[in-house]
């Protein structure tokens, strides 16, 4: 397995010179050569795995150069219930005949982040162990990545955390799960901006080759290979729990912001799981605008709507480019022409064009939900099951249920538990969501955070100044 990067023709590298880099140097998004098939023998032999096991299957497959020894080990310290809480580790709960909730929230953060994010760390200490170096890790968050990462990497040989976030526009919840933790490898940064800017910057950044090399910068965000590659597991191991056959075909609902999630989800149906994907998003709907009409425009800061489902305020999906490069056969001149359109502050329109033409291959819908939505959707699925669920989940099972195939299972995943969101769901339901007690008064804790302006070089000097 070789990985190629979405905009250049150059060398092809391993997993293990991609893992700690992130974003390429040319700018673009590291990619597997081809994605790994699978056959139908080895589907079958799947079903019946647990999920550390299963996952041994499929990220050996994307990064052979770990023992298989060693890393059936990371897996299984990883993919346990005393960090997830279920030995399920993603279990799948009935809502109603064909209708499933993919639990994805069980971990030490309570969001979906944990399951990439406490294998990539492990990845990185294995990493940084074999070369004897560290690792200054600039990441970026909307509301769920930033805690997510934090956690995982505290107490990780060799690292320090340096996370943005847009000052203001997190819940209180998450605010406190990040800025609460007094560590001196974790440096949070209180961007004044949007995610977008926040995004910007950590590109930025990463694409200084002198700055990037100086200080050892590595990315946790979803343009990091191996933070998507772990998402891959959670949709075959959603897809065994719903059915029975290996030919039948299911839909994913997908809350989607930075299109990391559900391109996972994509890598999964590459590979050859059998499944449509439903791609849900808030009133920033640009991904939804474009598997509509093939046209996307990214919005600037001022056009990004602040809304109820907050870590899907995202204007610019940085994991959207994967997608683009399968849907134009894999051609890096040809992203690298469309994101220049991008980069001098447009857009693009494939619509009408012979690859969006034939984007019916690749099984996608899309759809868009409100903040009056998620409160319905919200107060539905609680008087209906008995579920609390979140307002970015509330988007999905909105959506998903609008846009599945008659007939077709539909399984909505799961982002957050609603405990993050606790304001939008006493607007839902009239009351404050389920807290376990180890978490009340969490946002009273004292919290320790740097705010700054959006700006590239600040960011730089201060990862410069807080650097051994």
């Amino acid at each position: 397995m070789r990985y190629v990067t979405t905009r250049s023709k150059g060398t092809a590298k391993s997993f293990a010179e991609c893992l700690l880099e992130g974003l390429a140097p040319d700018g673009g998004l590291y990619v597997p050569e081809a994605y790994p098939t699978v056959s139908a023998a080895e589907l079958r032999r799947w079903r019946s795995l647990d999920y550390a096991a299963l996952a041994f299957e499929i990220v050996s497959r994307f990064a052979p150069e770990i023992p298989q020894e060693r890393l059936r080990v990371l897996l299984a310290e990883t993919y346990c219930a005393a960090r997830f809480g279920d030995p399920a580790i993603t279990p799948l709960k009935v809502l109603e005949p064909d209708l499933y909730l993919l639990q994805l929230s069980n971990g030490p953060t309570l969001a979906f982040k944990d399951i990439a994010l406490q294998l990539l760390a492990a990845l990185f200490e294995w990493r940084l162990g074999e070369t004897g170096t560290s690792l200054n890790i600039l990441g970026a968050t909307s509301g769920d990545t930033g805690s997510a990462a934090e956690h995982a990497m505290l107490g990780r040989h060799g690292i320090r955390v340096f996370m943005l976030s847009p000052k203001g526009r997190m819940s209180p919840f998450q605010r406190a799960q990040m800025y609460s933790l007094n560590d001196p490898g974790i440096f949070n940064l209180a961007i004044e901006g949007t995610f977008d800017d926040c995004q910007a910057i950590v590109k930025s950044v990463s694409g200084d080759a002198a700055f990037k090399s100086a200080m050892r910068i590595g990315t946790v965000n979803s343009i990091n290979w191996a933070r998507l590659m772990a998402q891959v597991v959670y949709y075959f191991k959603g897809y065994f729990a719903a059915t029975e056959t290996d030919d039948e075909q299911v839909a994913f609902a997908v809350p989607s912001g930075n299109f990391g999630n559900v391109c996972a989800g994509h890598v999964a149906r590459q590979m050859g799981l059998p499944i449509q994907l439903i791609v849900a998003t808030n009133e920033n709907d640009v991904l939804d605008e474009f598997f509509r009409t093939g046209a996307y425009r990214p919005r600037t800061a001022a056009e990004t709507h602040e809304t109820s489902s907050p870590s899907m305020d995202i204007s610019k999906a940085s994991n959207f480019e994967r997608f683009v490069f399968d849907l134009v056969g894999r051609d890096p001149d040809r992203v690298v022409a469309l994101w220049a359109q991008i980069e001098n502050g447009g857009g693009f329109n494939l619509g009408g064009s012979p690859e969006f033409d034939a984007i019916g291959r690749f099984g996608f819908t899309s759809g868009r939900s409100t903040h009056d939505d998620r409160l319905r959707t919200i107060a539905d699925v609680w008087r209906r099951y008995g579920v609390e669920i979140d307002p970015h989940t509330a988007d999905g099972v909105k959506v998903g249920l609008e846009r599945r195939a008659p007939g077709m299972k539909l399984i909505c995943l799961e982002t957050a538990l609603p405990v993050k969101f606790e304001q939008t769901m006493v607007a839902a339901l009239g009351r404050k969501p389920s807290r376990d007690p180890s978490l009340i008064g969490i946002e009273d804790k004292p919290q320790y955070v740097t705010e700054m302006p959006a700006d590239a070089a600040l960011v730089k000097e201060f990862i410069r100044s807080h650097t051994d």
